[in-house]
C-alpha cells in the first residue's frame, strides 16, 4: 500500500544539502550577522541601565557621584529626583521603542515585499546606528540631557530597526526551502541571541570608561555591517543565475519535502514551492495585501501567541542584567556577562526544537511541550539562590524553553505561514506575514515592559515572574486549536502507516 505524499518521511536535510552552494552560505552569514548587530545595539541599552540610572539621579542618592558627577547634571537638567523614577523612565523608553518597532514592522513588511530587500535592510542598519550614536554618545559628550529628546530618538530608532527582521526572513525564505527549514531557521534564528551576547560583551568591555562608549562601539560596528550588507547581500538565487526554489525538483521526494507545513491535506502532490521575491519578469507577482495576509490560516493565532511569548522573552532581554544587579547586588559588568547564559539556552533550544519539528513535520506540538516546561523553569528561576553558577544553569534552562519557541515562531513558522498554498507562486507574502507576526509580538512586548516596571516597583520581582508564567500559559492557550489539529494529523498518519505495513 503506497502512502500519501504527506506521510512519506524523508531526511529533513536531504534537499537542503543537495542544493546548498557557497551563495547560500554567504546569504546565511550576512543575514545572520546583520540582525545580530541590530540586536547588539538594543542590548547595549539594557546592559547600561544601572549606569544611566546613576547618571540621571542626584548625587545624594548614589555612591558613584564623584566619578559620574550626577549632582551637576541634576542641577542643570533636573531629570529625576530618585532612582525609582529613573527606572520607570527607562521602562517607558523600552515601551516607546517597542511600540514604534511594532508599528514599523507592519509597514516594513509591506515595503520589503515591494522594494529591494537589500536596500531596505542596509538603510535601516546604517540610519539606526546613527540614531544610537546620537542617543547614547553624542548627548553625553555635549552634556545635553532632555527626556523628550530621548523619547523622540527612541521612536525613530524603533522605526528604523523594524526594517531588519522582515527583510532577513524574506531573504532566507528565498534561498532556503521547506527541506530542513526548522533546523536551518532554528540555527539561523540564534542571530538575536548571538547579538545579545555580542552586545553584552562589547558593553562590558568599555563600560568602565563610561556608558557613552558602549553606545559608540555598537553603533560603529552596526554601521559597518550595514555597508557590507549593501555591497554583498544577494536577495534571491535568480540574481546569480541559480534556479528558483522548486524549479528543479522533479522527483516526488523533493516535491514532498518542499510542501509548506501549513498546506492543506488534499492539496495536489505536484505543487511546487516557489520563491516569493525571485520570479520571472514576465510573471511578476503582486504583493499580497495586509488584510489578505491577516486572513491566511494560522497568522492571527500565532501572532497573538507571539505577543504573549515575546513579552516574556523581551522582558528577559531588557531587564535581566538590571534584575541581577538590583536583586542580588552583583556588579553591573558581572550581571551583563552572566545574562549571556539565557541567550545560550535560546540558541540551543531553537536549533534542537526546530530539528524535532522537521522530523515530525509539525511545529505546534513541539512548541506546546517546550512552553509547558517553560512554566516550570520560570517558577524555578524566580527562586534561584544568590549563587552565580546555580543562577546561570537555571537561566540557560529557562532560555532553552522560552527563547527556543520564540525563535521558531518568529522565523521558521513565519516562513511556513508566508509560503502556504494560498499564496504560493502568485503573491509576495513572506515579508508582510513576518511583519504581522513580529509586529503583533512587539506590541505585546511593548505593553509588557511598562507593566514589568510597574509590577516590580509596587509588588516586587516575585510577582513579575508570576506575570511571566501567566503570559507563557496564555501562549499555549492561543495556539491550542493548532496543537489539537496537528496532533490529530500525527495520529491519523500513524494509523495509515500501520495499515500500510
Amino acid at each position: 500500500m503506497a502512502l500519501p505524499g504527506s506521510l512519506r518521511r524523508q531526511p529533513a536535510n536531504r534537499g537542503l544539502v543537495s542544493h546548498c552552494t557557497h551563495h547560500h552560505v554567504v546569504v546565511f552569514l550576512l543575514t545572520f550577522f546583520s540582525y545580530s548587530l541590530l540586536h547588539a545595539s538594543r542590548k547595549t541599552f539594557s546592559n547600561v541601565k544601572v549606569s544611566i540610572s546613576n547618571q540621571w539621579t542626584p548625587s545624594c542618592l548614589n555612591s558613584t557621584a564623584p566619578e559620574l558627577r550626577p549632582y551637576e547634571l541634576w542641577n542643570s537638567s533636573h531629570l529625576f529626583p530618585n532612582e525609582e523614577e529613573a527606572t520607570l523612565f527607562l521602562g517607558t523608553l523600552d515601551t516607546i521603542f517597542l511600540f514604534s518597532y511594532a508599528v514599523g514592522l507592519f509597514v516594513s513588511g509591506i515595503v520589503g515585499d515591494r522594494l529591494n530587500l537589500r536596500w531596505v535592510l542596509s538603510f535601516g542598519m546604517c540610519s539606526s546606528a546613527l540614531v544610537v550614536f546620537f542617543f547614547g554618545t553624542l548627548t553625553e559628550w555635549l552634556h545635553f540631557y532632555n527626556k523628550w529628546f530621548y523619547c523622540c530618538l527612541w521612536v525613530v530608532n524603533g522605526l528604523l530597526q523594524s526594517t531588519g527582521w522582515p527583510c532577513v526572513v524574506a531573504v532566507m525564505g528565498n534561498w532556503f526551502g521547506k527541506a530542513g527549514r526548522g533546523f536551518v531557521f532554528g540555527l539561523w534564528s540564534a542571530c538575536a541571541s548571538v547579538g545579545n551576547i555580542l552586545g553584552a560583551f562589547l558593553a562590558s568591555c568599555v563600560l568602565k570608561y563610561g556608558y557613552e562608549y558602549a553606545f559608540l562601539v555598537t553603533a560603529s560596528v552596526q554601521f559597518s555591517g550595514g555597508v557590507i550588507v549593501f555591497f554583498g547581500l544577494l536577495t534571491s538565487p535568480k540574481e546569480v543565475g541559480l534556479p528558483e526554489l522548486g524549479a528543479d525538483e522533479d522527483d516526488a521526494v523533493e516535491e514532498d519535502s518542499n510542501r509548506p507545513l501549513m498546506a492543506s491535506d488534499d492539496g495536489d502532490d505536484d505543487d511546487r514551492n516557489y520563491s516569493i521575491q525571485a520570479t520571472d519578469t514576465d510573471k511578476q507577482p503582486k504583493a499580497i495585501g495586509f488584510f489578505q495576509a491577516c486572513c491566511l490560516p494560522g497568522v492571527v493565532l500565532y501572532s497573538l501567541a507571539y505577543a504573549c511569548l515575546k513579552l516574556v522573552n523581551y522582558s528577559f532581554f531588557f531587564w535581566l542584567p538590571f534584575y541581577l544587579s538590583n536583586n542580588f547586588g552583583w556588579k553591573e559588568a558581572e550581571a551583563d556577562q552572566l545574562s549571556i547564559w539565557y541567550d545560550v539556552g535560546g540558541i540551543i533550544g531553537g536549533t534542537i526544537q526546530g530539528l524535532i519539528s522537521d522530523v515530525l513535520q509539525k511545529r505546534a506540538p513541539v512548541l506546546a511541550i517546550s512552553l509547558l516546561f517553560a512554566v516550570g523553569s520560570l517558577f524555578g528561576y524566580s527562586r534561584s539562590p544568590n549563587s552565580k553558577p546555580v543562577n546561570a544553569v537555571i537561566m540557560a534552562i529557562t532560555g532553552f524553553f522560552i527563547g527556543g519557541p520564540s525563535n521558531m515562531i518568529s522565523s521558521a513558522i513565519s516562513a511556513d505561514l508566508g509560503r502556504q498554498d494560498l499564496v504560493k507562486g502568485s503573491s509576495e507574502a513572506l515579508a508582510t506575514v513576518t511583519g504581522i507576526v513580529d509586529g503583533t509580538g512587539s506590541i505585546g512586548a511593548a505593553v509588557g515592559q511598562y507593566l514589568v516596571s510597574l509590577i516590580q516597583e509596587n509588588l516586587g520581582w516575585m510577582w513579575v515572574f508570576y506575570f511571566f508564567i501567566l503570559m507563557t500559559s496564555s501562549t499555549i492557550l492561543f495556539i491550542s486549536p493548532l496543537i489539537v489539529e496537528e496532533i490529530k494529523l500525527l495520529l491519523h498518519e500513524r494509523r495509515l502507516r500501520v495499515l500500510a505495513e
